[in-house]
């Protein structure tokens, strides 16, 4: 049976699936097997794909329009289609050409996993080069701190005053994980 998934990334009126449906729709998945999601695909909780890849069972194919409407990244996408090969569930993206059930398609996909892992491993060259760059000039890599030493203070002065941690998210506007970060870094 073959199940489609489409997504785009806004849920504005803007955007809409029509041309994914049509294409799914023309490529033989029946109205009733279609899964969407109106999200950004950098997201992880995409409901419409949850569903569909419940509703898969061994045998059956999941067909997308494009291949960027289902991984958030290459290495995602690569781990979406290893874990339906390990179920026994068929892969097809139309606009890509690319089936895995034809030995043509389980080629293209495997060069995609190549090219994912080679992706990574020069990422991560990179963020090391820039990190010891920054470390060369005296500077620290990393996210700057939501909470500067003064601002750490006045944090530390309210909660002092007797405000509760809530209150004192709501004044400063941060999570309360960043005020428990800033803390515990500060040993409070």
């Amino acid at each position: 049976m073959l199940i489609g998934y489409m997504r785009v990334s806004s849920d504005s009126d803007r955007q809409t699936t029509d041309l994914q449906r049509d294409a799914l729709l023309a490529a033989g998945v029946d109205e009733r097997h279609l899964f969407q999601d109106k999200a950004s695909g950098a997201r992880d909780d995409r409901p419409g794909l949850a569903q569909a890849l419940a509703f898969l069972r061994p045998g059956d194919v999941l067909v997308v329009w494009k291949l960027d409407r289902l991984g958030r990244s290459l290495p995602h996408l690569i781990e979406i289609v290893n874990g339906l090969k390990t179920a026994r569930v068929g892969f097809r993206s139309l606009t890509e050409q690319m089936d895995t059930a034809t030995p043509h398609g389980e080629l293209l996909f495997h060069l995609f996993g190549a090219l994912a892992q080679y992706e990574r491993a020069l990422t991560q060259e990179r963020i090391k080069a820039g990190l010891a760059a920054a470390r060369r000039r005296g500077r620290a890599g990393g996210r700057p701190r939501a909470l500067d030493a003064e601002r750490l203070e006045a944090v530390r002065a309210a909660l002092g005053r007797g405000e509760s941690k809530a209150a004192v998210c709501r004044t400063f506007g941060i999570p309360r994980s960043t005020l428990y970060d800033a803390l515990g870094r500060a040993g409070d």
